[in-house]
């Protein structure tokens, strides 16, 4: 499908791997989380458009590379989602921030809002919205429709690992919008948890059950 993304540098597999292992702590867990989002921060800002600035360097005066218009919108899909915005914001830390509470019936599967915040200028702005899982895709959905209804028009989403269910449903609700991932995982579990998967990520970066 080419909308999706599959961001697979050595590194981030490395990291991942990481991620996946469930002896891995919980301190451990986080800081292998902030850095692989430098990494796909990298990867899915790649073709943010470019103006240029007159500067003056030790050596001489040049016009150099600086980037063009508003800045970016991070939109974290609460809780999960902070684990990615905090390493994404190491790397742009003037992108402003936008919060999306869901929470996942355990029964129904479906994305229950309690909390949203945005700027209120993120029509002019590129949103990237992230959350390590997409798994039933029901939470994404959910927040990127919030973000619309806010007039955000020009939006990708950016996860650690992708379900096939997650992917096809997530591009029936969304075609326009395209998803870029670490990992391609097998299925859902009847409980919608991703497989082989890393868990619950949320659980595994705050050591909560």
């Amino acid at each position: 499908m080419s909308n999706i993304n599959v961001i697979d540098h050595p590194l981030i597999l490395h990291k991942l791997t990481k991620m996946r292992d469930k002896n891995t702590s919980t301190a451990g867990f986080r800081r292998l989380l902030r850095e692989i989002s430098h990494l796909l921060c990298y990867e899915v800002t790649r073709n943010l458009e470019l103006t240029t600035d007159s500067i003056e360097t030790p050596m001489t005066k040049m016009s150099a590379p600086v980037l063009a218009g508003k800045k970016l919108v991070f939109a974290s899909i609460l809780r999960a989602g902070n684990g990615l915005l905090e390493g994404m914001l190491d790397l742009v830390p003037s992108a402003r921030v936008a919060h999306v509470g869901l929470y996942r019936d355990h029964d129904t599967l479906e994305a229950i809002e309690y909390y949203f915040k945005a700027p209120d200028d993120i029509s002019n702005r590129l949103v990237i919205v992230v959350d390590p899982m997409l798994a039933t895709a029901n939470s994404a959905t959910a927040a990127i429709e919030k973000l619309k209804e806010r007039g955000a028009n020009n939006i990708k989403f950016l996860c650690l690992l992708a379900a096939p269910e997650g992917i096809e449903a997530f591009t029936r609700a969304q075609p326009d919008i395209p998803i870029y991932t670490a990992a391609i995982d097998s299925h859902l579990n009847e409980n919608g948890y991703i497989v082989p998967g890393l868990g619950d990520a949320g659980d595994r970066m705050y050591g909560t059950k």
